[in-house]
């Protein structure tokens, strides 16, 4: 099956919707589980490698929830492909690098994903628009309990789910939700943030995860420990915390838009000029530009176009995505150029900055 035939295009994507999405792009649980008896991806040759994602891909091909959905071994996709499912958080950047040995599985709705033999054997999340914890728990457990019935996992009585990483042990969940901040950014209130966060236990990411930078001020708000608490209480106790978030990032918001309204005026001005005219423009440049826009429609100040148009730019703008949709692969430089074209073309209809009287 072609890989571009089965995925959702990016327009589609963005008309998802969900609970708070002005401020919570998505909500993500991840399971991390092994096989028993058999090494660790990382530990493995690549023979025993090969066995198990062959084991795994037909279990997981069986399942009711997957039915219709794509399995594919990531020795048959191009960089391309998988630069772009990066990019759609399906897959790790350690994933990408993955060949023979290694797979991937998608339901047909794109809500579920299967890394196999990424660093365990299974990582299993389950992605859905906004604010939506506890439902992807329940699409995922439900993935998570069918397999185990086909598979027998390494799980030991006292440590619970053993993996190839101590930090996941016990349950091996991983709760997390990708928000957008820029409020708190520009309030300059996002370090007090991280650093509450951080002291409930909870770890702070950048857009790709762990070590990257929080480009278009979004955020990766995830548990960091999974041993002596169960999957619904992890779950619980992030929701709580993402919550309080949500309500820092509207009050900065609207401290922005009532106190510092000159400021905030000139940010969005700023953004919409620089996208609306430039000819040379990065992906992070983009990125964080959009991320201004994206505040301001949020507010009302750019009324005339969608949140969902500007999510749709946040995605085509991006590497991978803006050389699939043009075609051709091309290097940095040319991408630069044709992001900006892109952009003022998508920008051309657009009104502008209203600024209420």
């Amino acid at each position: 099956m072609n890989l571009y035939e089965f995925l959702s295009t990016p327009d589609e994507m963005a008309r998802k919707r969900g609970l708070h999405d002005h401020v919570v792009l998505s909500s993500r649980v991840r399971l991390a589980r092994n096989l028993q008896g058999r090494a660790f991806p990382g530990r493995a040759k690549k023979n025993d490698r090969v066995e198990t994602c062959e084991l795994i891909t037909g279990q997981v091909g069986s399942l009711a929830s997957m039915r219709g959905g794509y399995v594919e071994s990531m020795a048959n996709l191009q960089a391309l492909d998988k630069q772009l499912l990066v990019e759609r958080h399906y897959i790790s950047r350690e994933h990408a690098a993955k060949s023979a040995g290694s797979g991937l599985a998608l339901s047909k709705d794109e809500s579920i994903s299967i890394m196999i033999n990424e660093e365990d054997h299974l990582r299993m999340q389950a992605i859905l628009p906004g604010l939506q914890l506890k439902e992807v728990w329940q699409k995922v457990d439900r993935v998570d309990t069918s397999l185990e019935r086909k598979v027998p996992y390494a799980f030991h009585d006292r440590l619970g789910y053993l993996t190839a990483c101590p930090t996941n042990l016990g349950t091996g969940i991983r709760v997390s939700a990708m928000l957008h901040l820029p409020g708190l950014v520009l309030q300059e209130q996002i370090n007090q943030i991280i650093q509450a966060v951080t002291k409930l236990g909870h770890t702070v990411r950048g857009l790709y995860g762990e070590g990257t930078e929080a480009l278009g001020h979004i955020f990766q708000v995830s548990n960091q420990m999974t041993l002596g608490e169960s999957e619904s209480d992890i779950v619980e106790r992030i929701s709580k915390v993402l919550l309080q978030i949500i309500e820092h990032e509207e009050n900065a918001r609207q401290t922005l838009l009532k106190g510092k309204t000159t400021e905030l005026h000139n940010f969005l001005g700023r953004a919409f000029g620089v996208l609306a005219h430039a000819r040379i423009i990065n992906s992070k440049e983009s990125m964080n530009q959009l991320s201004m826009m994206r505040l301001g429609a949020g507010l009302g100040l750019f009324p005339t176009i969608p949140m969902a148009a500007l999510d749709e730019m946040f995605l085509v703008s991006q590497p991978a995505h803006l050389q699939h949709l043009l075609g051709s692969k091309y290097s940095a430089e040319e991408r630069d150029v044709h992001r900006a074209n892109l952009l003022r073309e998508r920008l051309s209809p657009v009104e502008g900055l209203r600024i209420p009287e």
